[in-house]
């Protein structure tokens, strides 16, 4: 059931207590892929999930920007504070809240956002009149997960399969070519890069090559099977403040 798409009257009658927030991030990724490639990424497993599960399930509109200013040398990408992010989002679970929404998977599409998600999540069950959960999509493809760079084959794949005309195919040797292979700069277990521009020319980490509509198509069939699970996983759980 999709917030953007129906009509409050409708949502009244809605019978269920399980919501979805699609998280992203406006940024980078490279000269192939959109700006919007996390936001995009996460509302197509979101939907998906909704889809798939067998009780009804509220989709939230997106959040579009996140925390993401280690990108901030690449034009068009927008970034807000981690205290500002964790406080938007906790105020949009609240609100789904309000209407009986409480039990919320927070869908994320976006490395930078894990940390603050995983926390606001806690603050979120501990304290308010809801409980939340991130889930991360990339992170739940089983063996997948370990190509996941940034506009690398994972995050290109799902878009060649679900926003094809997004996928600037003719741009994929360039990205290939001014990228880099890991993320980072490593020394002594320690990243001493803290803008991605200081270890990749053009914004890629991995090689999208490697990456293809059909491979997009496993990926987003593995993460709405996690995801579902998730759903099952959490639906009795209590809701609200814990002592």
């Amino acid at each position: 059931m999709d917030l953007q798409t129906e009509t409050w009257t409708d949502m009244a009658d809605a019978e269920t207590d399980l919501a979805l927030l699609p998280v992203g991030s406006t940024e980078q990724h490279g000269p192939h892929a959109p700006l919007g490639t996390d936001t995009l990424d996460a509302e197509a497993v979101a939907e998906r999930g909704a889809e798939r599960y067998d009780d009804p399930v509220v989709v939230a509109p997106p959040v579009p920007v996140g925390v993401a200013e280690e990108h901030r040398a690449f034009t068009g990408t927008l970034w807000t504070s981690e205290s500002t992010f964790r406080s938007y989002v906790r105020d949009i679970v609240r609100s789904l809240a309000s209407h009986g929404w409480d039990h919320v998977v927070l869908v994320n599409g976006h490395g930078g956002n894990i940390d603050a998600l995983r926390e606001v999540s806690g603050t979120i069950t501990r304290h308010d009149e809801a409980f939340a959960v991130p889930f991360t999509w990339f992170n739940a493809v089983g063996d997948h997960s370990t190509d996941m760079g940034h506009g690398g084959p994972l995050e290109t794949s799902l878009l060649q399969h679900t926003n094809p005309e997004t996928v600037h195919e003719d741009r994929l040797d360039e990205a290939a070519d001014g990228g880099s292979d890991g993320w980072g700069e490593w020394q002594s277990g320690v990243n001493l890069a803290f803008d991605s521009d200081e270890f990749t020319e053009n914004g890629v980490v991995g090689d999208p090559r490697e990456g293809s509509a059909e491979r997009g198509e496993t990926l987003l069939e593995l993460a709405t099977e996690s995801l579902v699970d998730l759903l099952d996983e959490i639906a009795d759980r209590p809701a609200g403040p814990r002592s």
